[in-house]
């Protein structure tokens, strides 16, 4: 039996509660090194990421004033809750879990394993389209500052957003080596954030009365606001606490609840700050990437999405990081990181992902589709329901009968609120598929 098959039979076994030696799955990753300001400032840097530039147009937009604004505080705080959860039961039966599919099988079984593996994948999957997508448009719109010509399109803009990440991915080999690079990204969103921010605030000064209706016809608008339901929760989630917690040193568990208050409570501050300025200040007319709407000095918007591209590559690396464990794990070299086996593992591995990311994010290039198909296939599961029911199964017997029905509650409605946004969504990008074509120049 193999190494990696002996894991997985550890994992199914524990399920059915046979004991076995408490001790960490193998990786070839490092794991229970970092503090949680560190990974508290990881989680920031995803939730700051690029796509903050797309809530205005993808949140607020559809749902208008009311809607987007108790929408962003509630998700943020069922957010909170929901990943508190699945952090609590991290160490549950004595063994740490380091991966989510590795949880799964500790409490349902080998289905569950298998389930939870590709709904996860498939979650970060479309996170990383997301980013190679924004990264292009970052990309384009810093072209079109100083050359407004059709030589250069979308998808070629893609392509070399795409490189960027391939590049990146080879030199940082796993999560905890972001360490400098953190910093980095965090200055990156301060800077877009910023620009963007006071570019929005002087534009919605200077500006005419903005329409803020919904816009579309009766069916669209219901389509487009149970789509953005899921851009809501994709907004603050990523359907990977526990590879992030992995990371963390002891105690797990105190120190992930610290990492995720300052998840949410510091990180969102920017996002909302951007989110709700920008749509004051264009309204129903603002686009699903906030820079390509404001107006200003040329070489400050050009800095602008410059450092939007730059973070983004870095951020979509963090949302990569379990795909490339599992294929570090089960493929790769033991040894030092810079050892030139490795490297060209990495190289041919890596690369070939992320080319297949790139080629997908060129041909349908709908950042705000893409970001309520997620929410509805894989962030509402694992972030959702999920984390309710498996607290329940890990705590039952310390659980009332309210606590036990509130968590059904969850269950319930979490379900029937994903399987809404899943139709939303296959509507909303089979109708600006129509709209527009394949490798669309948006």
């Amino acid at each position: 039996m193999g190494e990696e098959e002996q894991k997985k039979e550890e994992v199914i076994s524990s399920s059915n509660h046979v004991a076995i030696e408490v001790e960490v799955p193998e990786t070839h990753h490092q794991i229970g090194q970092d503090s949680f300001i560190q990974v508290g400032v990881l989680m920031c840097t995803g939730l700051n990421s690029a796509y903050a530039l797309g809530y205005a147009g993808a949140i607020m937009v559809p749902l208008g004033w009311i809607g987007g604004v108790i929408g962003l505080m509630l998700a943020t705080v069922i957010s909170l809750y929901a990943n508190a959860l699945i952090a609590k039961i991290h160490e549950y039966g004595g063994k740490r879990h380091i991966r989510y599919r590795d949880l799964a099988g500790f409490i349902y079984g080998q289905k569950a394993y298998v389930l939870v593996w590709g709904l996860q994948y498939a979650n970060l999957f479309l996170i990383n389209i997301g980013y190679i997508i924004l990264g292009g448009q970052a990309l384009k719109a810093f072209y079109i500052i100083f050359r407004d010509d059709d030589e250069m399109k979308l998808p070629y803009f893609t392509a070399i957003a795409g490189l960027g990440c391939v590049l990146f991915a080879i030199a940082v080999p796993h999560l905890s080596g972001l360490r400098a690079w953190l910093a980095v990204s965090t200055f990156f969103s301060l800077v877009y954030i910023t620009i963007t921010f006071v570019l929005s605030l002087q534009d919605g000064m200077n500006a005419p009365p903005r329409d803020y209706s919904i816009p579309g016809s009766n069916a669209r608008r219901v389509f487009a606001t149970i789509g953005a339901t899921g851009n809501l929760v994709f907004a603050f989630n990523s359907g990977m606490v526990p590879e992030i917690q992995a990371t963390l040193r002891a105690p797990v568990v105190d120190n992930m609840l610290k990492a995720l208050y300052i998840h949410f409570t510091i990180g969102p501050a920017p996002v909302f700050a951007v989110t709700f300025v920008g749509y004051w200040a264009y309204g129903s007319r603002t686009s699903s990437y906030l820079l390509n709407n404001v107006s200003g000095p040329v070489w400050v918007k050009a800095l602008a999405n410059l450092a939007a591209f730059l973070q983004s590559v870095i951020s979509l690396h963090i949302f990569a990081s379990p795909t490339y464990e599992f294929l570090d794990t089960k493929y790769g070299f033991k040894g030092s990181a810079v050892n030139f086996r490795n490297i060209a593992f990495r190289t041919v591995v890596r690369g070939s992902y992320l080319a297949i990311t790139t080629f997908l994010s060129a041909l349908l290039p709908f950042l705000g589709d893409f970001m309520s198909l997620t929410g509805a296939i894989s962030t509402f599961p694992l972030t959702f329901i999920l984390p309710n029911h498996m607290y329940l199964v890990a705590m039952k017997k310390q659980l009332s009968s309210l606590q036990k029905k509130w968590h059904w509650l969850n269950i319930v409605f979490f379900g029937f609120a994903s399987a809404t946004v899943l139709v939303a969504a296959f509507r909303l990008i089979v109708v600006d598929s129509k709209t527009y074509h394949i490798f669309a120049d948006l």
